[in-house]
C-alpha cells in the first residue's frame, strides 16, 4: 500500500525500533510507497512512511530506474573517506550539509532475515547512509 511521506520533524526525529519477523507487511508498504515516488528520491526509510522500524529501501544503482533493495536492520560497521555534501530530503523541504563517508561497510538483515555484509560506495554509500541516519532519527 502506497502511504503517505511523513514531514513531522516529531515523527522523524524519533529512532526506530528494530524490524524482526512480521514487519514484511511495512516493508511492502514502504517498497510501494518508494515505487510511487522514484522520479522524486533514490531511498527511503519505514518512518518517512510512519512507521519506526529500522527499515531502508534503495536504489541499488543510484537511480530512479535502478532496482529496488531492502534492508532490515541496516548499520554501518565500517566507513572510510569522510567528504563534506549537501542533501535534500523528501519528507524536508530544502538541502542541508552533511559528512558522509565514499566507502562503508552495512552489516543488515535481508528479506529472507539472513544476516549479510556488504561494501558499498559513491552516491549508493551516501544514500545508505542517509537512511540509516532516518532510522536513527537523525534529520538531514
Amino acid at each position: 500500500m502506497i502511504r503517505p511521506i511523513m514531514t513531522s520533524r516529531i515523527i522523524l526525529s524519533r529512532p526506530a525500533a528494530d524490524a524482526a519477523p512480521g514487519d514484511e507487511p511495512h516493508a511492502q508498504d514502504l517498497l510501494d510507497t518508494f515505487a510511487a515516488h522514484r522520479t522524486a528520491c533514490v531511498g527511503m526509510a519505514a518512518n518517512m512512511i510512519g512507521v519506526l522500524k529500522r527499515l531502508i529501501v534503495f536504489s541499488a544503482d543510484g537511480t530512479a530506474d535502478g532496482p529496488a533493495r531492502l534492508m532490515y536492520n541496516p548499520e554501518v560497521v565500517e566507513a572510510a573517506e569522510p567528504y563534506e555534501t549537501q542533501e535534500g530530503c523528501l519528507s524536508l523541504p530544502g538541502a542541508r550539509p552533511c559528512t558522509r563517508y565514499r566507502r562503508i561497510t552495512v552489516r543488515y538483515q535481508d528479506e529472507g532475515w539472513r544476516e549479510r555484509t556488504e561494501r558499498f560506495s559513491g552516491y549508493t554509500a551516501e544514500v545508505i547512509q542517509h537512511e540509516i541516519d532516518h532510522t536513527a532519527g537523525i534529520l538531514i
